[in-house]
């Protein structure tokens, strides 16, 4: 059994356009976007609703989770190029899926353009 089936979660400390870091749990398998939308934070439109088309979910990720990310999309880097707010954590929150090994995840929204 998958862990999304058997219903685990993470949990994600996440630092908000104005300053506060808000602790949030969600589903393992969820984008990262989804669940900090889902914990009414509103700090990420994220536009196009997660299809890597608009970069309005764009994060940047505690250096100390970068490695445990998935590799980013060539679709993806091309969006953070177009960023005044790149930096080398950069992400696009809606193509970062939640696992057990993020739980604990630092992330930073990036203000939007």
């Amino acid at each position: 059994m998958t862990e999304a089936a058997l219903g685990a979660s993470i949990q994600l400390h996440v630092l908000d356009l104005a300053g506060d870091t808000r602790v949030i749990e969600g589903a393992i398998g969820n984008s990262l976007m989804e669940i900090i939308r889902s914990a009414g934070i509103d700090d990420i439109p994220a536009f196009c609703g997660g299809c890597c088309s608009c970069a309005s979910c764009h994060v940047h990720v505690d250096p100390a989770f970068v490695s445990m990310l998935p590799p980013m999309s060539q679709d993806e880097d091309d969006l953070l190029d177009g960023s005044e707010h790149r930096a080398a954590g950069s992400r696009l929150s809606c193509q970062i899926p939640a696992s057990a090994a993020l739980s604990g995840i630092r992330l930073t929204i990036a203000p939007q353009e």
